[in-house]
């Protein structure tokens, strides 16, 4: 089955008007790739700017967070994913392993923030990894099927049709020190067997993207992996041109 590739750029906690505006031209200077979807996810100061700045491009605009609650209420700082599509975004990053370790956010808890993802229209990209340690003790592969486990049960997979999954080996985010190609295949492989448990047919279709140190010099040779359909990408996407070096070796 053909999936179109998807390049997501996580700005994390970078940027300012200026460097947004940027971003903008230099969008507006290079010519984007075709055959493949375009997605910024930025902090919530600057996801207006982009989306206005991004009208009438291929790149769309996701969150990189978002509450477990879908209405309105008490919940000072949070975010829904209704104010988050109100702004211009159609995507949202969900689970990244920062919001793991740093804020202790556990897989009921993201599995809930995938639902209101979807209940408010957008398509949430939900990280999944392992550390160094779990890597070396070989429980990779049971640390990702425990962060798929809670989010296939609690959905149907007429739902989890909007759902793309990003594997993050936590030990090569921001490290310098990408998962080789073939190390990336198999835990993509690994995640779709996991899938096709449920339903082969969302297995076929559902996009499974690399992120951690995802460059213009590596992007080509984990693009070519039968399971990996894009990229969650870093530092690299905070530049227009390097993004965009790395879409092109996707599409």
């Amino acid at each position: 089955m053909n999936r179109i590739p998807l390049v997501a750029g996580n700005w994390k906690m970078h940027g300012s008007c200026q460097q947004v505006d940027q971003f903008i031209a230099q969008v507006d200077a290079e010519a984007p790739p075709s055959g493949v979807e375009l997605l910024v996810c930025a902090p919530f100061t600057h996801l207006a700017r982009l989306a206005v700045g991004l009208a009438g491009t291929p790149f769309a605009v996701g969150g990189q967070d978002l509450a477990g609650e879908v209405a309105e209420g008490a919940y000072t700082g949070e975010i829904n994913g209704a104010m988050l599509a109100d702004v211009g975004c159609s995507h949202v990053i969900v689970g990244h392993s920062e919001r793991r370790i740093h804020h202790g956010e556990g897989d009921a808890l993201i599995a809930r923030k995938v639902g209101a993802a979807i209940a408010a229209g957008l398509q949430p990209i939900l990280c999944v990894g392992e550390t160094l340690a779990e890597r070396k003790a070989g429980t990779a592969e049971q640390v990702l099927q425990q962060q798929l486990q809670m989010v296939l049960h609690d959905n149907d997979a007429e739902t989890l049709a909007r759902l793309v999954i990003a594997y993050e080996p936590v030990w090569a985010i921001g490290t310098g020190h990408s998962a080789t190609p073939d190390q990336a295949q198999a835990m993509h492989a690994f995640m779709r067997a996991q899938i096709a448990a449920k339903d082969v047919k969302l297995a076929r279709s559902i996009r499974l993207l690399y992120g951690g140190s995802v460059k213009p010099e590596n992007a080509a040779a984990l693009f070519v992996e039968q399971d990996i359909d894009g990229a969650l990408v870093g530092g690299a996407s905070l530049q227009a041109t390097s993004f965009m070096d790395i879409a092109r070796a996707a599409a």
